[in-house]
C-alpha cells in the first residue's frame, strides 16, 4: 500500500494548498483536536541492527552533526508550517531520533527557544527528549534540563552486557545504570526503554532487566518485544529469537511484575505510575494532531473539513537544503473518509481503557454511525467491548489486536510511524 503524493503542501505561506473536490460524506470538525509537536534529530553514533526509524550513523568529522545548520533548517521548517496551525496551543513537544542527546545543550536551548517564540506552548507543556546512555554526561543532562526539557526518555533496552552486545548498542551496562541514576535526580519525569524477547533470552533474564529498571524508581517504563522490521540488518540476517510460547510468557510476566510494583499498563507497551502517563504519546493514541519537523518526520493536521498528512524529506542533507530553501515536505496526502476509521482505531484501540465513543466523531470529523457495521462485526467476534459508551478492546481483542484493527481497514494506506516511549 502506498501513500499518495501531491505537488503542493497544505497551508504553505505565499503558496497554494490542496483543495480537491469534497467527497460525499466528507469530514467536518466542530472543534479541532489537540496539537503536539514532534522534532526529529536523525543522527546516531551507530545504526542499531533492529532499528527501522529514519536514523543515520554520523560519519563526518569528530565535530559531529552539523548542529547549527540543522537547527536553522528546523526553525525554517516550523515557520513554513505555521499557517496551518495558527493560534492553536501546543500541549507537548517530543525530541526524537536518532539520538537527540548527541546535540549540545546549547543547540537544544536554541531550538526550544525558537519553538516558544513561534508557537503558543502550554504553560505546563510536556517536553520530552530521547537520550542514549552512550552519550551520558552529567553536565550535558543538566544543560538539557536548563534548556527546558522536563521529561527524559532513555534508550536502555537491557542492563545485561550480553544482550546489549547482541543488539548492537553503543553503551554498556554500567553506562545505562549511571544514566538512569542521574536522570532521576535531575528530572521529575523519566522513561526507560526496555526490550524483551532478545536473542537467546530466557524468561528469568527478561525479568531481571525489569527488576533492574524498577530499582531506579522512574515514573514510566516502555517495554517492547523485539520485532524484526523490514529494511533492518536483523530482518536480512535474523537472529534466533525465543518462540511464540516463550514470548507470550515473557509479555505476561513483565506486565505482572510491573503491576505488582505499582505501574499501570495503559497502552500495549507503556507502563506508568499513576498520574505519569506520557501526554505526547497519549495524543497520538487518541488521534490528536501533531506537527512533525525534521528529516523524515511525519505530520498529521486537521482542518475544518479535512485531515492532511505530510512527510519531510528523509536524507538529512536533502532535508536541510529543502527546508532552508522554503519547503522540506516530500509528500502530502489528504486522508480520505474511507481511511480515517482504520487510522483512528489503529491508535485508540492500543489503549487499555480505550476511548469514549464520542471521541471518534471529535477526532475524525465523521459520525459514529459511519462505522456501525464494523463495530457490530468486531463486537460479534468478541474483540470489542459491547459497551456503547466506549471503544475498547476486550482481553481477547488485546491479544489479537491486529485482527481487531483489521476489521476497520478499508484499503487505507500505512500511517506514519513515530516513536512512542
Amino acid at each position: 500500500m502506498s501513500t499518495a503524493t501531491f505537488p503542493v503542501s497544505f497551508g504553505r505561506a505565499g503558496g497554494g494548498s490542496i483543495a480537491p473536490a469534497r467527497r460525499p460524506g466528507g469530514v467536518r470538525f466542530v472543534a479541532l483536536p489537540p496539537l503536539a509537536l514532534y522534532v526529529h534529530l536523525p543522527w546516531c553514533i551507530a545504526k542499531c541492527p533492529y532499528c527501522d526509524f529514519n536514523s543515520h550513523a554520523w560519519r563526518g568529522d569528530a565535530a559531529g552533526p552539523p548542529e547549527d545548520t540543522y537547527v536553522d533548517a528546523l526553525v525554517a521548517d516550523l515557520e513554513r508550517a505555521l499557517p496551518a496551525v495558527w493560534g492553536r496551543k501546543v500541549s507537548s513537544v517530543f525530541l526524537g531520533g536518532g539520538t537527540p542527546s548527541l546535540f549540545a545543550p546549547a543547540s537544544i536551548d536554541r531550538l526550544l527557544s525558537a519553538v516558544r517564540a513561534r508557537l503558543p506552548l502550554a504553560a505546563d507543556a510536556e517536553i520530552t527528549m530521547e537520550a542514549n546512555p552512550g552519550t551520558f554526561e552529567l553536565a550535558r543532562f543538566e544543560g538539557f534540563r536548563a534548556a527546558g526539557v522536563n521529561r527524559l526518555s532513555i534508550g536502555v533496552q537491557s542492563f545485561d552486557p550480553r544482550f546489549l552486545s547482541a543488539l548492537g548498542r553503543v553503551h554498556g551496562a554500567d553506562e545505562a545504570r549511571a544514566a538512569a541514576a542521574a536522570a532521576v535526580t535531575l528530572f521529575d519525569e523519566v522513561n526507560l526503554d526496555l526490550m524483551f524477547g532478545l536473542p537467546g533470552q530466557s524468561l528469568d533474564e527478561a525479568l531481571a532487566d525489569v527488576d533492574a529498571a524498577l530499582a531506579f524508581g522512574t515514573t514510566h517504563l516502555s517495554c517492547y518485544q523485539l520485532t524484526l522490521e523490514p529494511n533492518t540488518l536483523f530482518h536480512s540476517h535474523p537472529p534466533v529469537l525465543p518462540d511464540d510460547d516463550a514470548l507470550d510468557a515473557m509479555q505476561t510476566a513483565v506486565a505482572d511484575r510491573l503491576a505488582s510494583a505499582g505501574y499501570e499498563r495503559y497502552e500495549v507497551s507503556a507502563y506508568s505510575r499513576p498520574g505519569h502517563r506520557c501526554r505526547h504519546n497519549l495524543n497520538y493514541w487518541r488521534f490528536g494532531d501533531y506537527l512533525g519537523i525534521g528529516a523524515g518526520a511525519h505530520a498529521k493536521v486537521s482542518m475544518p473539513d479535512r485531515v492532511v498528512r505530510e512527510l519531510r524529506a528523509k536524507q538529512p542533507a536533502d532535508y536541510m537544503a529543502r527546508a532552508l530553501a522554503g519547503d522540506a515536505v516530500a509528500e502530502t496526502h489528504e486522508v480520505g473518509a474511507d481511511e480515517l476509521p482504520f487510522e483512528f482505531m489503529l491508535n485508540a484501540l492500543r489503549l487499555a481503557e480505550g476511548v469514549p465513543s464520542t471521541m471518534y466523531a471529535e477526532r475524525t470529523g465523521l459520525p459514529l454511525a459511519s462505522i456501525a457495521r464494523e463495530l457490530e462485526r468486531a463486537t460479534a467476534k468478541g474483540l470489542l467491548d459491547p459497551d456503547p459508551a466506549t471503544l475498547r478492546a476486550t482481553p481477547l481483542g488485546q491479544r489479537f489486536l491486529n485482527e481487531l484493527v483489521g476489521v476497520f481497514l478499508r484499503d487505507a494506506p500505512a500511517t506514519g510511524k513515530e516513536r512512542t516511549p
